[in-house]
């Protein structure tokens, strides 16, 4: 099998929909002599004369070698030595955080499916994100959690390292080593498993919820003197683009929206007045304040582990580029995004939407504005809520675009949620 088929195989490779007309190693360094074991970049391109670059640890005769059980330990105790590997070009820098407990065993196993990157347990102590497809800068991922733990941000897992590449190239993160937390369990999970039988303990955990956000933007915010996340005033015209970019969102999917299919039916022909309900949420007037976010947050990407919640996954949306997720924005995106979640864990419980996911909600909202309160993070409360709801719109219509390509039996989700915000405004 060819580096390019090898690559095209893979659930991380983003450019499944692209011609790819060849792919070859542009750098690498040897991590371990024998048996070997490379760190390398791989430049792949693509016919319309794009190319990306992704990440390889490969050894003599195989192409990956993540699944291998001495890879994630190898990783591991490059980090917690803090070496510098020279490759072709440039260089690989190892670098701890903070000091890497005693590992009792030495075994890595690779965690779950592989998605956009690929994730190891190392003797069940140590949590080690492999970044495939790189981009220059730092990962917002390492950035994001860095800057939590150094400003005592007790809500995620702890850093211990992790190892970039430095080069004509580019500089890029390659990959981070944080605690892992047995026993933990996904909030999606969580949320299919108790609004079932004991929705209460569910809704209970979520102000909890509410509270741990809220306190993660106040710390995001926090920091006047850093100019990469110090708290930004929006430009007077900051609604009037976002409401812009959501419109022209609303006319695409409306536009294409499957004549022949029941599940759309409730807003089949009303494309104008989805339209008509932004340009009315559009005029909040303050907007409040930008922030670096989470920009990916949803019941997956925290977990509920020895009585509270933890917040994970600081990357953002796989589809942007890194400059865009690393882009200010306001705080509610983040909320929006959360709310959404319940909705979805709701309908696919399979229980009441109006009773159970509207407890949840408010539950969350309560408990996130007490937690921000006094930060000069949100406007005031009617335009908090005006511009809430444009970001919820703008959810449930990518949603709607993404369920119809992907998942038709979910389509009804977001039609619901459009409907829901239809009806609010009449």
């Amino acid at each position: 099998m060819s580096l390019v088929e090898y690559v095209h195989e893979q659930r991380w490779f983003g450019g499944k929909s692209m011609e790819v007309t060849g792919a070859e190693i542009v750098d690498q360094g040897v991590l371990r002599a024998e048996p070997r074991l490379a760190d390398a970049l791989v430049e792949l391109r693509y016919g319309d004369g794009n190319h990306d670059l992704y990440q390889l640890l490969h050894g003599e005769d195989e192409y990956d070698l993540i699944a291998d059980p001495s890879t994630g330990t190898q990783l591991v105790s490059l980090v917690r030595q803090g070496v510098t590997v020279p490759t072709t070009d440039g260089q690989i820098a190892f670098e701890p955080f903070a000091q890497l407990p005693a590992t009792p065993s030495e075994s890595s196993r690779l965690l779950g499916i592989e998605q956009s990157n690929s994730a190891l347990v190392v003797d069940d102590m140590f949590f080690v994100k492999v970044y495939r497809r790189l981009e220059a800068g730092d990962n917002p991922d390492l950035e994001l959690t860095r800057f939590l733990v150094s400003h005592g941000y007790e809500h995620v897992p702890a850093l211990y390292g992790w190892w970039s590449y430095s080069g004509p190239l580019l500089g890029a993160t390659l990959g981070i080593v944080q605690q892992y937390v047995p026993g933990s369990i996904d909030g999606w999970s969580l949320a299919l498993e108790e609004l079932v039988g004991r929705p209460d303990d569910f809704v209970g955990r979520v102000r909890r919820l509410g509270e741990v956000i809220g306190e993660l933007h106040t710390t995001l915010a926090s920091d006047a003197h850093d100019p990469s996340f110090c708290a930004e005033e929006p430009s007077p015209e900051s609604v009037a683009l976002l409401a812009a970019t959501v419109d022209e969102d609303i006319e695409q999917v409306f536009l294409h929206l499957p004549t022949d299919d029941e599940a759309v039916a409730p807003i089949a022909g009303r494309g104008d007045a989805v339209r008509d309900l932004l340009r009315g949420l559009a005029s909040v007037g303050s907007v409040g304040r930008r922030i670096r976010h989470h920009g990916d947050l949803h019941l997956g990407q925290v977990l509920w582990a020895n009585g509270d919640w933890l917040v994970i996954d600081f990357e953002g949306e796989p589809a942007r580029s890194l400059p865009e997720r690393r882009t200010k924005r306001s705080p509610l995106r983040d909320v929006a995004g959360m709310l959404r979640s319940f909705t979805y864990a709701a309908a696919v419980a399979g229980v009441s939407h109006r009773d159970v996911e509207g407890r949840a909600r408010a539950e969350f909202l309560d408990a996130y504005q007490e937690a921000v309160q006094g930060s000069g993070l949100l406007p005031s409360r009617d335009a908090t809520e005006r511009l809430l709801r444009i970001f919820e719109l703008e959810k449930a219509v990518y949603e709607l675009r993404y369920e119809l390509s992907h998942r038709p039996d979910w389509v009804p989700v977001p039609v619901a949620g459009i409907m829901r915000l239809l009806e609010e405004a009449a």
